[in-house]
């Protein structure tokens, strides 16, 4: 099966969280979290286009700085969403650097920050390289609430967790999944090619059969490509929690945001055993991870975040989230 993006943790399981999710397609990827991308190359952090923020403790924003001066001189815009008060802090940021060499003739790189409540997005802000990166308001996207971010191909979904302070979690559902028969495409004497991206986007948006598709030479109607050399399916959902108290009223949030999802990247900070420890510093353990990952009726499940406390027994985290996951499929557990 063929899916919209390829996600992968930034770093081991003992190091800043962060998801790079790759489009397979697309030249482009997104960031679930920002904290040390040294693994990510030059190439991989200037495909990326948006970057999710859960929060802003320092191993969760401390690759802003790599990643923002990469983009400087690329055209395309750079879109970070965070909680409540992120464009301020991102603003900030910004301003502690010098930009005296900035003028009306650098590539006027964009940066755009916003803050999600937890229902909505509630602030932007933009900064572009031609004025020396000063903020300027602006009027934030409107989506249907719980939903960050959304495009033709998918949605970007997100709650707020409590973590002592607002943490997010997000969820990307791809809208459907339309993958290409190309035998059949070959019995209709069709030449693959840019078309049938249009075609994709046109059954994703639901727009009806007689919409024609505009081929090299001529047209042919979406219902003719449709019926015959797309399959349609339930498209793929991928999702990111981190830095949760474990208590009662993130546990509904969590099993909400992530339910059947195929893949998901959750936290498993501490052993059972050591459960003072997760809720003085408001964090899950792995049996709770792995029991709402259970819960949740997700496919496979990664768990990450662990406290340094058990590098002297590294698969420890893992193997308790596996046994109350209880699946017996250990490859569904990443490295």
């Amino acid at each position: 099966m063929s899916w919209l993006v390829q996600p992968r943790l930034v770093n081991d399981s003992f190091s800043d969280p962060g998801l790079y999710l790759d489009f397979r397609y697309g030249r482009r990827a997104i960031l679930f979290d920002l904290g040390d991308v040294s693994p990510l190359s030059s190439r991989e952090l200037l495909r990326v286009s948006h970057v999710f923020v859960s929060h802003t403790h320092v191993d969760h924003i401390a690759g802003f700085d790599r990643l923002f001066r990469l983009c400087l001189h690329r055209p395309s815009p750079l879109t970070l969403i965070g909680p409540p008060g992120f464009a301020e802090q991102i603003e900030h940021r910004i301003r502690s650097f010098t930009w005296n060499l900035l003028d009306e003739s650098s590539v006027d790189f964009c940066l755009r920050a916003m803050d999600y409540d937890g229902y909505r997005l509630t602030r932007a802000a933009e900064c572009h390289a031609r004025e020396a990166f000063a903020r300027r308001d602006v009027a934030p996207p409107v989506f249907p609430d719980g939903i960050a971010w959304m495009e033709d191909e998918f949605r970007i979904e997100a709650v707020a967790l409590d973590h002592g302070i607002p943490s997010l979690a997000f969820a990307l559902r791809e809208v459907l999944q339309v993958n290409v028969w190309r035998a059949v495409l070959t019995e209709m004497d069709l030449a693959p090619g840019p078309w049938l991206n249009e075609a994709k986007r046109g059954v994703r948006l639901g727009l009806p059969d007689d919409h024609a598709i505009d081929l090299p030479s001529g047209s042919i109607r979406l219902g003719d490509l449709k019926h015959r050399a797309l399959r349609v399916a339930p498209g793929q959902v991928v999702a990111y929690v981190t830095d949760a108290a474990p208590h009662g009223d993130n546990r509904p949030k969590i099993l909400q945001l992530t339910q059947r999802a195929d893949q998901l990247f959750i936290e498993a900070v501490f052993l059972e055993c050591d459960r003072s420890l997760a809720v003085a510093s408001h964090h899950l353990t792995a049996w709770e991870a792995g029991a709402l990952a259970r819960e949740a009726g997700v496919r496979h499940v990664t768990p990450f975040h662990h406290s340094a406390r058990y590098l002297s027994e590294p698969d420890a985290l893992r193997d308790e989230l596996y046994k109350s996951f209880g699946t017996a499929d250990r490859g569904a557990i990443s490295a």
